[in-house]
């Protein structure tokens, strides 16, 4: 992982007055010593924030507190700490709001191994216990593992990929609601569904 990167930025967004922190796949692959290939921060900078100093950013989803940007090659995510209101349609919240805390943001998440926040000093924020998951090669839901996959059926599937790339086994709550609501996974865009299994055969 380029480190360099990750900490210009943070310097930067410590410059402006803000806090950028590894998240999700990234700081959970940078602490299995495994290749990082996407690169995925957080920050209680709004997009409005970023605008005044990463003006170069594609801000094409910005309502959704989500903005890209290249640097040396490398696609960067930047997303804004926000909380997620009621999930009517098994894939997307029907409101999103911005948050500064990441006691705040990290509820939202969905496995405690991707909820392990890095910050420019490499501390970690572990506020869902993602360490010693990742330490037993464990797969945990955050919360209710049956409310977090109503939110989003394709956790399910996403817990499976991760199990197989990563070799871990997924928790008994969580494997049993998995297997109950296994069901709802018919209610999403097929391609979505096939996009998953993909990923899941190609580990």
């Amino acid at each position: 992982m380029n480190l360099n990167l990750f900490k210009s930025l943070a310097k930067l967004f410590k410059e402006n007055g803000f806090s950028l922190f590894m998240i999700g796949g990234t700081s959970r692959d940078y602490l299995l010593k495994l290749e990082v290939l996407d690169y995925d921060f957080v920050s209680d900078a709004t997009p409005e924030d970023m605008k005044k100093f990463l003006p170069e950013a594609n801000y094409h989803f910005e309502k959704y507190g989500s903005v890209r940007l290249k640097i040396d090659g490398v696609h960067v995510d930047i997303t804004t700490f926000r909380s997620e209101g009621e999930y009517l349609d098994f894939r997307h919240p029907n409101s999103v709001k911005y948050v500064k805390t990441i006691e705040e943001d990290f509820v939202r998440r969905d496995f405690t191994i991707n909820a392990i926040y890095i910050d420019e000093d490499m501390k970690c924020i572990d506020p869902s216990g993602g360490l010693i998951d990742l330490k037993n090669r464990v797969i945990r839901f955050i919360g209710d593992p049956i409310k977090r996959i109503k939110e989003d059926p394709l956790r399910i599937l996403r817990a499976e990929r991760f199990k197989e790339k990563l070799n871990f086994e997924i928790e008994e709550k969580s494997l049993e609601a998995i297997n109950k609501y296994r069901y709802l996974l018919d209610k999403l865009n097929p391609e979505k569904v096939k996009e998953e299994l993909r990923k899941i055969n190609h580990k």
